[in-house]
């Protein structure tokens, strides 16, 4: 019986069966990748705002304590964005006239509040408690990467159920003393490695690591010196693995 098709056909099918194994996967890898781009997230991406905002300025060069802005950090879940009157505080003694400024002022003066755009966001089904977290002495750079650099606000990491699960899992890794002042409340202690950091004060490998928003690296003895902290904290580990917890 003569042959019916070429020795090519069979390369042929070869390839559409492997294309065809290798699609779905493919699709996945791509949305996968979408997903996680700056594109969707806007990690380390600065959002336009109706005032420039520099957290550099006066988180670092002017050393403003971050509750100054954010004063409900410490007692409530939500950190909090500053009322108008908290920027005239300053804003009505210094740079009075200041083109960039006048957002602020017509704000002040029609008694509208500034209309910022949301920068870090969990979704809804989510439960997150800025005051727990600052009563563990966790600095804001764990979470927001380095607020302090930043001239107009990005976000700083992404917010995946994993990347809290790693916390959550081993809080002893993300829990550290200041060895300059090891029996400052961790309430204090958050906010301390601002002010280090501006006076040029020594930091620890840790300390720095966290001040540039880069990932933590964690030895045996740093993670041992965090359990005590777990303990001393009264952090219930068993609690922070339960869905309950984030899902209420």
């Amino acid at each position: 019986m003569p042959q019916l098709f070429s020795r090519k056909v069979n390369t042929y099918s070869r390839v559409t069966l492997f294309c065809a194994l290798a699609l779905p996967a493919g699709l996945i890898f791509a949305g996968s990748a979408i997903t996680r781009s700056a594109a969707n997230t806007n990690v380390n991406v600065p959002l336009d705002q109706p005032v420039p905002f520099s957290h550099k300025h006066h988180t670092e060069e002017l050393g403003i304590d971050c509750r100054f802005c954010h004063p409900s950090v410490e007692t409530s879940a939500k950190a909090g964005v500053p009322s108008t009157e908290t920027c005239m505080a300053c804003h009505s003694q210094i740079w009075t006239n200041a083109p960039a400024l006048k957002p602020v002022r017509e704000s002040y003066e029609k008694g509208t509040p500034i209309r910022w755009q949301r920068v870090n966001k969990v979704p809804e089904f989510v439960y997150f408690d800025h005051s727990i977290h600052i009563a563990r002495g966790l600095n804001c750079n764990t979470c927001h990467g380095p607020v302090q650099k930043m001239h107009i606000t990005w976000k700083g990491n992404y917010f995946f159920m994993r990347w809290c699960l790693e916390c959550h899992n081993e809080p002893e890794k993300y829990l550290y003393a200041d060895p300059a002042h090891p029996d400052m409340e961790p309430r204090q202690k958050a906010f301390e490695l601002y002010k280090k950091n501006k006076y040029g004060q020594d930091l620890t490998p840790v300390e720095w690591r966290n001040l540039e928003g880069q990932p933590l690296k964690f030895d045996a003895k740093q993670v041992e010196a965090g359990k005590k902290l777990v303990e001393k904290y009264g952090v219930k580990t068993k609690q922070l693995t339960d869905c309950w917890t984030c899902h209420r």
